[in-house]
């Protein structure tokens, strides 16, 4: 079987920015990306039973150029107004032309 090694970007934030986070990495080049709800703790010491509402995740698998694309929009929109963190993965998918 043969696979192609691309990025798997993960988003977590409020669910606020659920949707305009999904519209957003469309527009940066995401062919399709997927959502859901979570919860958890983190430096903040804050669980989502603290405030109203869960978290959402949401990932996409993307090349390299899109995933730093999508990696700074996401440090320079949210980061300084949001409860927000982001991250890059390394994978290996199978029928990689789906993702670029």
């Amino acid at each position: 079987m043969q696979t192609v090694m691309l990025k798997l970007v993960t988003i977590i934030g409020e669910t606020v920015l659920a949707e305009q986070l999904s519209d957003e990495l469309k527009s940066l080049g995401a062919k399709g990306f997927t959502a859901t709800e979570v919860r958890g703790e983190g430096s903040r010491h804050l669980r989502a039973g603290d405030i109203p509402g869960h978290n959402v995740k949401i990932e996409t698998i993307v090349s390299p150029a899109v995933a730093s694309s999508i990696l700074e929009h996401v440090v320079q929109k949210y980061f300084s107004h949001y409860a927000v963190i982001a991250y890059v993965t390394d994978v290996s998918v199978v029928r990689g032309e789906k993702y670029v």
